[in-house]
This record gives structure tokens, sequence and C-alpha cells, in this order.
């Protein structure tokens, strides 16, 4: 049986998952997404990972595996954190933070990759607005490493944080936030919880539902 490199075959596995989640299962969708990731990728690499048990194909059409899936979603989760690690606490540029991304999803342990979502807070989606797949620590009672990035609900009554990201389950809702003041960057200090979130932005208080402050994760602020 002919086997493909681990990391040649994540490059795929991730293409086929990324181009599922758009409903997408074509060979040569595929191919365009992997580009040089792989370099002479082509449409007979598809055997040799079906052979490797991880793809079925089907006349033009590819879907992962059991295993494929397990393998794929490992390292879109690895990519996907590696994005907001990079992007929100490191403040690279988009295209720094890819390209390190790319080399990240890749060599991050799953030790490794528990503490970076921990550290993150447990981020439901990247930079992008894609689903970052949980990991064990997501649902974890006890936590080995502190978060630096920590969703509203959460965060203490009096304290005064930075958001660092807001993960919307619906795209209208950032335009209501950014209207109040509510982005990313801005520095608030949590008043109250119940019965709605009372936010101090600047010389403004503002009243966010429950289910959208949920949404919000943000970094401790220390005042002096």
């Amino acid at each position: 049986m002919i086997v493909m490199d681990a990391r040649r075959a994540e490059e795929f596995l991730e293409a086929v998952f990324a181009e599922a989640e758009i409903g997408q299962d074509d060979v040569t969708s595929v191919l365009s997404r992997v580009g040089d990731h792989a370099p002479g990728s082509g449409a007979d690499d598809f055997g040799t990972l079906a052979g490797m048990g991880l793809v079925r194909v089907e006349g033009d059409r590819v879907t992962l595996t059991e295993t494929g899936t397990a393998r794929a979603r490992g390292v879109i989760r690895r990519h996907r954190l590696a994005e907001r690690l990079f992007r929100d606490l490191l403040d690279l540029s988009e295209g720094a933070a890819e390209s390190q991304a790319c080399e990240f999803e890749h060599i991050l342990s799953p030790e490794a990759t528990d503490s970076v979502c921990t550290l993150l807070g447990h981020p439901p989606t990247c930079p992008h607005g894609k689903s970052i797949p949980p990991g064990d620590c997501c649902s974890a009672a006890h936590r080995s490493v502190q978060s630096l990035v920590t969703g509203l609900p959460h965060f203490p009554i009096g304290a005064t944080g930075r958001i660092v990201f807001i993960a919307p389950r619906f795209h209208e809702r950032m335009d209501k936030l950014a209207a109040l003041g509510v982005v990313p960057g801005s520095e608030v200090r949590l008043h109250q919880r119940s019965p709605a979130y009372v936010l101090d932005i600047g010389e403004t208080t503002v009243a966010i539902d429950p289910e959208i402050a949920s949404e919000i994760f943000l970094k401790r602020v220390e005042k002096g």
C-alpha cells in the first residue's frame, strides 16, 4: 500500500473538511483549496488517501471516513486556534497569522493545543467566523492553564477588560453591538450580570442580553 506523508495527508484532509463545510465535495474544488500547500497534487492523491482509509471516492465526489474526519477535525482545530492566538494575543497581520497557523497546525501536540485553547478562553470561532472544533479541555471541570481571554459571563463584576473578539451567532448582531461601541479593542467595565449585562464603555453605560453576552470575549486589564 502506498502511504502519503503525514503533512501532505493533513493538507488534503483539511481541504476536504473545509469544502464540506460550504457544501462542496467534488475533487476539483478540494484540489483548488489544497493549492500550493501540497505541490504536485492531483486526483491520484485521493486514491492514496482512500487506500489509507481516510477518504471515500465515488466518481468525482470525495468524503471523509470516520478516521479521516477525526484527523481533519484535529488539523482544523489547531489551525483555527493558532489563528486566534496570532491575531488576538500577538497582534500579527492577517497574512502573517495565516502563514504561522499553517505551520502550527502540523506541529502542535494535543496537550499544547488544549493549552492554547484554554489560554484563549475556549473560543468557538476563528477570526473569520468559522467554527473551531471543541476539544476535551472545553468541557473539563479543571484547567491546568489560566485563561487570558474570558467570556463575559465568567468575567468578574467590577473588573475592566478589553474586548478581544466577538463570536456572534447572527451577523446582524455585530452591527447592533458596534452601534453601542461594543467592538474588539474597546475597554469595558462589567457593572452587573442580572437581569441584563451592564457595561460601562467610557462615559456610556449599555445593557446587553445574556445570550449576546456569551458571545463576547475579553482580556482583563489591570488598573493602577
